[in-house]
């Protein structure tokens, strides 16, 4: 009874999610990719998995493609001869995963409506489906069990944010998650919550975060110096990179970096929005603000920006480029109240971090940071000014807070070899 009504409601919604789709992408200049989406692949597309069993791993985004890496990577390992198809759900997620050497194929997910979710599986035929963190759709999670395919969540996590909201549609998410052969979750507490939503506890199992497991190592003077030359940054500068930012935070960022210049020239500001659609919109607010500033798309070979300067990043997948450079690290989304990005990141490169208060979604790894004194936690803007000064100022102790970020990677790891220990009994 619960599909019969769930696809009756999802007719009514067809037209609704299109043109929403055909907005979000128009507006953000991205093809909309709507055949695939109601899973018309392309034959030329299908020959790259064909002749072989495929392993589905399903990443909805960016910060899920890069979590995902460590167990593409030992996918490839353990099964040469299987195919990898990587899905994705938006855009950037598209652009980021489909530069990974370890992945056959790369297409956009199917929308939950059955005709496209069973023409996508019938071209398909995934031997496993591997699903990153907590996406759950009835109609495809339905299908792929229908047809004895094993189906596996992997990374799993509930946020503080979105635990009510699951418990309180827990008769929605119930009928899906009953369906998975595994849970992996990355917490006890992860654990517990999917549980109390629906998940079978005997199928539940806590496996640690896979975002610990992504490659780490301490970045040489050679490297910064040669990466910086790609980026037109000056060799003798501090570097601070304000990454994955949104709304309300670029102009505080903005302005620590002016009152940070009144005492100290020989600083360069990388500024990386989370979507890098809003770029005119962050450009904007460097004009009114007089800093001089350029955009990463418009960088010429050779060319060398003076100190004092604002690099303003408009593309995707560089972001460890830019980590690997960087001095000090601000890691955005957590001045406002959209829950944080990951902190691994700027660790995985021995790079000193700073993080404000709203760190909801990330809450294990902010509270490791801190615990391994890898990092600052801000509270206000001004503290992030004074904070960014203390490191600046203070060499040593940004050196330090780099060393135990290296330190925290290398005693958190394990994750992947558990996941791949589970994988191994479904394929």
């Amino acid at each position: 009874m619960f599909y019969l009504i769930y696809n009756t409601i999802s007719l009514f919604l067809v037209v609704p999610v299109v043109m929403y789709h055909l907005y979000r992408s128009v507006s953000r200049g991205r093809p909309p990719a709507l055949a695939e989406r109601f899973g018309f692949i392309p034959n030329d597309a299908l020959q790259k998995i064909s002749d072989r069993p495929v392993i589905w791993l399903h990443a909805v985004s960016v910060g899920e493609s890069i979590a995902a890496r460590p167990l593409l990577k030992n996918l490839r390992s353990r099964y040469p001869d299987h195919a990898i198809l990587v899905s994705n759900t938006t855009e950037t997620g598209r652009g980021v995963a489909s530069g990974f050497p370890e992945i056959d194929l790369c297409i956009y997910f199917p929308f939950d409506f059955l005709p496209g979710v069973r023409r996508t599986l019938d071209l398909i035929q995934p031997a496993m489906v591997v699903i990153m963190e907590t996406e759950i759709w009835p109609n495809f999670t339905r299908e792929v069990r229908r047809r004895d395919i094993p189906v596996l969540l992997a990374n799993g996590r509930i946020s503080d944010r979105s635990f009510s909201g699951y418990l309180r549609f827990s008769w929605f998410f119930r009928h899906a998650l009953q369906l998975f052969s595994r849970l992996c979750m990355q917490t006890d507490l992860d654990s517990q919550r999917i549980t109390a939503i629906g998940a079978p506890a005997d199928r539940v199992v806590t496996t640690g975060n896979l975002k610990y497991d992504i490659p780490f190592r301490q970045v040489h003077d050679d490297e910064k110096k040669r990466l910086r030359a790609i980026y037109a940054i000056p060799e003798d500068v501090i570097v601070i990179t304000a990454a994955s930012t949104h709304a309300g935070e670029e102009q505080h960022i903005i302005s620590a970096f002016q009152t940070l210049l009144i005492n100290c020239r020989d600083l360069f500001l990388v500024l990386v929005p989370r979507h890098p659609e809003r770029s005119a919109e962050v450009s904007l607010l460097l004009e009114r603000s007089g800093l001089p500033f350029r955009r990463r798309t418009t960088l010429m070979e050779g060319e060398r920006l003076p100190e004092g300067t604002v690099l303003l990043v408009d593309t995707v997948g560089e972001m460890m480029n830019l980590y690997a450079l960087s001095d000090i690290a601000f890691v955005g989304g957590s001045l406002v109240p959209t829950g944080g990005h990951n902190l691994l990141e700027p660790a995985s490169r021995g790079v000193a971090c700073l993080f404000g208060p709203h760190m909801s979604n990330f809450r294990e790894i902010a509270a490791l940071v801190l615990t391994y004194q890898a990092g600052l936690q801000v509270e206000t803007p001004q503290e992030l000014t004074e904070a960014c000064r203390e490191l600046i100022i203070n060499r040593p102790l940004r050196l330090e807070y780099g060393r135990n970020g290296l330190k925290m990677m290398t005693e958190n790891g394990g994750a992947t070899s558990r996941h791949m220990e589970i994988i191994a009994n479904y394929l």
